[in-house]
This record gives C-alpha cells, structure tokens and sequence, in this order.
C-alpha cells in the first residue's frame, strides 16, 4: 500500500520542500497503475494479522477458508472492510440456501443499484462539470455543485456496500453493515458513527484504543482524535486535499470530545415519529451544511482550487440564480435527489431503506415499485462518469 500509494505522494512532497528551502532534488516517481480497492483488503488483511496477534483468533489453517476470506468478491473493490472475527466463522460454517435471506439480498443490490447509478453516477456528471469550470459559475451554481458532490459520493459508496452486504446475503453469509443514513446525523460524532462505519470502527480498534483511547486526560483524546482523523484522510487518497478534509472533521468534532457530548444522539432521529423536533432539524441542518463545506476539499484537484471555490461561494453572485446551462437535466436530478431522501427518511429505521417498504402492500403495487426502479436503472445505465472509489 505504501509503495502503490503514497510512494510518489512522499517523493513529490519531499522534493517540493527541498526545492522552497532552495535546494534542488529529483527523485524517480514509479509509473504502476494503482491497484483497484489497494486500502480494503490491505486494511482486510491487516485486521486478520493483527487480531491473531493480540489472541483474538486462531490462525486458519485452510488455505482455501483463508484465500476466502482474504479475495471474498462481493467486498473486494469497495468493501466494507471485514474482520476475521466476523466473516472467517461464517465461511468455516456449512450454509444452506435461505429463500427469505436471498429475496432480501436482491432487494438490497436493487436499491445499492438504484443509488449507485441513477443517482450517484447522474451527480458525478454535473459536480464534475461545476468543479472543472467553476470561475465560469456564480455563488449559488457552486454551492449546487457541492450538493451533487456530497450526494454523488455517499449513493456511490453505500450503493457500493449494499450491493456487496446484498450479494452475500445470496451466499447466506453476512457482512458489516457500513452506512446507516448519516446524513440524517445530528452532530458530527453521530456522522462518524453512521459513515463508512467499517473504517471507523477499524481505526477506533486498531489505532485509537493502541493509542490510549479515552484513558487519558482531555488534550490526551484530543491529540488521539486528530491522529485517527488525519490518518483517515491520508487512507482516502494521496493528496494534501485529502488531509485538510481529515483535518476539517478533526476539528469539527473536537468540542463534542472536550466537553463529553459525542454520544449525545446514539439513536436514530426522530424514531418512531414521522418528523424531526426543530432542534433535530436544526440540528441536521448544521451538520449536513459542515458536511458539505468539508466535501470541497475532498474533491478539489487542490488546495488552492478549493480555497478558490469557497472564496467564489461567498462572492457577489451567492443570491443570483443558479447557472445551469449545459446541464438540461440538473433539475429532473435534483427532483430526484429529493424523492431519494424521502425514501431513505421512511427506512431510515432499517437496514437500508426499502428493506421493509412495500412489504404490506397490495402485491402489484409493491411490484410496481420494484419495477419503477428497475426501469429507472436502466434507463440511466450506462451514464457512469466517475468510478469515484478507485482511487482508494
């Protein structure tokens, strides 16, 4: 991982420091293509090694159980990261085809499907456009681009996840769920407790508790919450952009560290009731918006460029009506961007959200719906504009 990775990241920077103290340098970058999902299965692998070391598990002796659990295909490209602990007992195990359990599945990989190319690979197209040109576009457009990034990058990776937590649940074998509707979190440590929650949880086991976890006084979890942060970012991508992002989330959820907030909403919002309170609206809102902010970074080609797309947000042209021209189908995709929220908001007590949806209804109209976005798929089909998670 290092050398495919970040080799070239350290050798460029290296170089570059060199060069603004005055020295001259070159050192030979390496021409390889990364290899696809490179942080999963390392990461995949790693927790094996190190949970054997620390007695957690038995070493397999199978080579085929091992080879399983190390290249298993549904989680291979974009995960979830899996533990040993948690899948290797389950392939060991015999398994018999559950009907209820595939029909489940299907319906996962159907909705994984639905987020992954209707609506993730339709937002790539017009964020791509925006942030590429973004001195062409006012204010208002950018803050739009920003938005399609922001739901383009989580209907990517959790259409990902699903379709893989989907896939294997027609081997009757059951991976981490990783994504529990964190858009809908309430603060910042509720995000980090519902995004990519195989990641965070492997960073809290295998880095933050090493570290020393909670035991220490307050600027001792501080320091620790900053290290699993920036590391995060630097998993995500070789690129100072990444960093800053790892950094901006750092600092986002500090104050909840210091003053023992940050398991202040374990629950999901608003459960049992069809809307939020205000201030759990409210709530949602400041979170989402930082969210958001944070994504700049993310997907700017720099740090300069995104500085230069917050600077061009808050310009003159933040109250002008957003510029869509070239992009004729932005509006029919924040229509169904819309649509989109309302069903997740409706399953957000699931799994994922149409795990229970339709189920008591009459039969055609459940059908209906399953079809709705058959053709909905497959319509858009082909639209693919970024595979956004080859990089990691």
């Amino acid at each position: 991982m290092g050398v495919f990775k970040y080799y070239n990241f350290f050798a460029a920077s290296f170089v570059s420091g060199l060069t603004q103290l005055g020295f001259k340098a070159n050192f030979g970058t390496l021409q390889v293509v990364l290899p696809v999902g490179i942080s999963f299965y390392t990461f995949h692998g790693l927790s094996y090694i190190i949970d054997i070391y620390k007695n957690r598990i038995r070493p397999e002796r199978g080579f085929i159980n091992y080879s399983v659990f190390v290249s298993f295909f549904p989680l291979l490209v974009a995960g979830p990261i899996e533990r040993a602990t948690h899948l290797l007992p389950q392939i060991l195990k015999k398994r018999t085809f559950d009907y209820a359990k595939a029909i489940d599945g299907l319906r996962q990989i159907l909705w994984g499907l639905f987020k992954k190319i209707v609506i993730a690979d339709n937002c790539a197209e017009y964020a791509n456009t925006i942030f590429n040109n973004s001195a062409a576009y006012s204010g208002s457009t950018l803050i739009f681009g920003a938005l399609f990034f922001t739901f383009q990058i989580y209907c990517d990776f959790s259409g990902y996840s699903d379709i893989a937590l989907g896939t294997a649940r027609l081997f009757g074998i059951d991976l981490l769920r990783n994504f529990a509707f964190p858009y809908f979190s309430r603060d910042i440590a509720e995000f980090w407790r519902r995004w990519h929650i195989s990641l965070s949880s492997w960073f809290k086991d295998y880095l933050y508790i090493p570290l020393g976890g909670s035991k220490g006084g307050i600027w001792f979890k501080v320091r620790n919450t900053f290290i699993i942060f920036l590391v995060s970012g630097f998993w995500h991508g070789a690129n100072w952009t990444f960093i800053v992002w790892g950094l901006l989330n750092a600092l986002y959820i500090t104050p909840s560290v210091i003053f023992n907030t940050n398991r202040n909403n374990l629950e999901i919002v608003a459960k049992g009731r069809y809307f939020p309170s205000l201030k759990d609206f409210f709530n949602i809102g400041i979170t989402f918006s930082l969210t958001v902010f944070a994504w700049i970074f993310f997907r700017a080609n720099s740090v300069t460029n995104a500085f230069k797309y917050i600077s061009k947000i808050f310009s003159s042209t933040l109250f002008t009506r957003p510029n869509f021209s070239g992009m004729e189908k932005a509006v029919p995709i924040v229509l169904l961007i819309f649509i989109f929220l309302i069903i997740e908001w409706i399953g957000r007590e699931q799994q994922y959200a149409i795990e229970n949806l339709g189920i008591k209804w009459y039969k055609p109209l459940r059908w209906a719906m399953y079809y709705a976005i058959i053709v909905a798929i497959f319509h858009f089909t082909g639209n693919e504009q970024q595979f956004i998670y080859f990089q990691f």
